[in-house]
C-alpha cells in the first residue's frame, strides 16, 4: 500500500466535507494537522499539530481516520479540549470518552443517512442543528465533568440540567430518547414524566394576540410583501418557513382556500384550512393565488440555506416593524381559534403538522375549558328540560 497516496485520498474526502484538518505522515508516525484552538485561548485558532503516536501503516491509518472524525465532531460541538489529545490521552478514562464521542458521531451519521436529496438533507440538517445538537453538546459537557460514567446517570443529569416544565427540557427528553434507542439502552422508568415540557398554562405568558390586535398589526406593516407573510401566518397558523413552502394556487378567487404545505417543510406535506375564513379576503390573500411572487424575495434554495435561516428572516422582520409579538404567537392564536370553532383536536393537529398528543398537551387549558363548557351546556339543557 502506498501510504502517502492513501493519506491524500482520505484528506481529499475530509476536505470536501468541510474539514480544516488533515492526516500527515512524519517519519514513521501519523499526526493530525490543521486549524485548532490555542491551548490558552479557545477563541483563537491557528495551524497546529496533534501527535497521535500511531504507526504509519494500514492499521494506523484507519485509527488516524477515526481520530480525525472525532476531532472534527468535537470542534463542531465546541467541545474540543487539548487535554484529551496530549500524551495522557491513552489512559483508560479518555479511551472511554473517545468511545462515547464515536457513538455520537455514529448517531449523527445514521441520522443523515436517509437524506437522498438536497431538500431532505437541508431539512434534516436544520432539525439536527436545532433539535439534537444543543442537547448532545450539553451531554458531552456533563460527561466530561462527571466522575460517574454510568450512562443512565449522564442521560438524567443532562435532562435535569434544563428547567422543569420548560420547552427545552421537553425537546431534550425527546432527542435523547432517540439517541438512547440508537444505543439500544433502556432509559429510567421516570424518563417520560421528567421530560414533560410546557403546556399552554406554562406558555400563557405569551399573552396571545386577539383577533382585533392581529388585524391592527397587519394594517401597520408598511411593506405589502410582508403584509402577505403576516396574513398567511395569522390565517393558516403556519410555521415561519412554511410561508415560503406551500402551494398558494387555492387562494385564487375560484379556489377552495385550502393550502397544501409542501413535503420540503419540517413535518412534511399536509393541508390547512383558514381560520377565520374571512381573513383570506381581509388580508387580500387571493392575490397570492394569482401571483405567489408577491411574497418577499428571499433565497429558498435549500442547497444554499436552511429552513431555520428562512424562518429567522421572518422573526427579524417582526422585530424590525416593532410588532411586539413573536411569529409563533400567530400560530398559537390560530390553534386556540380552531378550538373555539369546535374543530376536532385530531383534525387541528393534522393541519398544524404535529401529533395529537403534542396538540392536547400544548393547548390543554383551552381544550379543557371547551370540553367542560360542553358538559355544562348539556347539563343546563337537561335541567331546563325538566321545567
Amino acid at each position: 500500500m502506498n501510504i502517502i497516496h492513501e493519506i491524500n485520498v482520505i484528506n481529499k474526502k475530509f476536505l470536501i466535507e468541510g474539514s480544516k484538518l488533515k492526516i500527515e505522515k512524519r517519519g514513521g508516525k501519523l499526526n493530525i494537522r490543521g486549524s485548532l484552538p490555542l491551548k490558552d485561548n479557545q477563541n483563537i485558532h491557528k495551524v497546529q499539530r496533534i501527535s497521535l503516536g500511531i504507526d504509519a501503516d494500514n492499521y494506523g491509518l484507519e485509527e488516524a481516520k477515526k481520530k480525525l472524525q472525532l476531532i472534527n465532531l468535537q470542534l463542531e460541538l465546541d467541545q474540543f479540549e487539548w487535554r484529551h489529545w496530549t500524551s495522557l490521552s491513552t489512559h483508560e478514562g479518555n479511551k472511554t470518552y473517545e468511545l462515547f464521542i464515536k457513538k455520537i458521531s455514529d448517531f449523527e451519521k445514521n441520522f443523515f443517512k436517509e437524506g437522498k436529496d438536497d431538500h431532505l438533507n437541508s431539512s434534516r440538517k436544520s432539525t439536527w442543528n436545532n433539535a439534537y445538537k444543543p442537547y448532545i453538546k450539553r451531554m458531552i459537557s456533563i460527561y466530561q465533568k462527571n466522575d460517574n460514567k454510568d450512562i443512565n446517570h449522564i442521560f438524567l443529569s443532562t435532562l435535569k440540567s434544563y428547567k422543569e416544565g420548560s420547552r427545552s427540557r421537553k425537546q431534550c427528553g425527546t432527542s435523547l430518547n432517540v439517541f438512547a434507542e440508537f444505543l439500544e439502552i433502556s432509559l429510567p422508568s421516570e424518563w417520560k414524566s421528567l421530560s414533560r415540557g410546557y403546556g399552554i398554562k406554562k406558555a400563557s405568558f405569551r399573552n396571545l394576540p386577539d383577533d382585533n390586535l392581529i388585524e391592527e398589526l397587519w394594517k401597520n406593516i408598511p411593506n405589502k410583501e410582508w403584509q402577505y407573510v403576516f396574513g398567511l401566518m395569522a390565517t393558516y397558523g403556519l410555521r415561519n418557513h412554511e410561508v415560503f413552502f406551500c402551494d398558494l394556487s387555492a387562494l385564487k378567487n375560484s379556489g377552495d382556500k385550502i393550502l397544501r404545505i409542501l413535503p420540503t417543510t419540517k413535518t412534511g406535506e399536509h393541508q390547512v384550512w383558514p381560520f377565520h375564513p374571512k381573513w383570506v379576503d381581509l388580508f387580500e390573500l387571493s392575490s397570492l393565488g394569482n401571483d405567489p411572487n408577491l411574497l418577499p424575495k428571499i433565497n429558498r434554495d435549500l442547497r444554499e440555506t436552511t429552513l431555520q435561516n428562512i424562518g429567522k428572516r421572518i422573526t427579524d422582520q417582526f422585530n424590525r416593524y416593532s410588532l411586539n409579538i413573536r411569529p409563533y404567537d400567530l400560530r398559537h392564536a390560530w390553534a386556540v381559534r380552531t378550538i373555539l370553532y369546535d374543530l376536532p383536536d385530531t383534525v387541528a393537529a393534522r393541519m398544524m403538522g404535529h401529533s395529537v398528543n403534542l396538540h392536547t398537551q400544548t393547548y390543554h387549558h383551552w381544550i379543557t375549558k371547551r370540553d367542560q363548557q360542553k358538559a355544562v351546556n348539556n347539563a343546563l339543557l337537561k335541567f331546563s328540560g325538566r321545567d
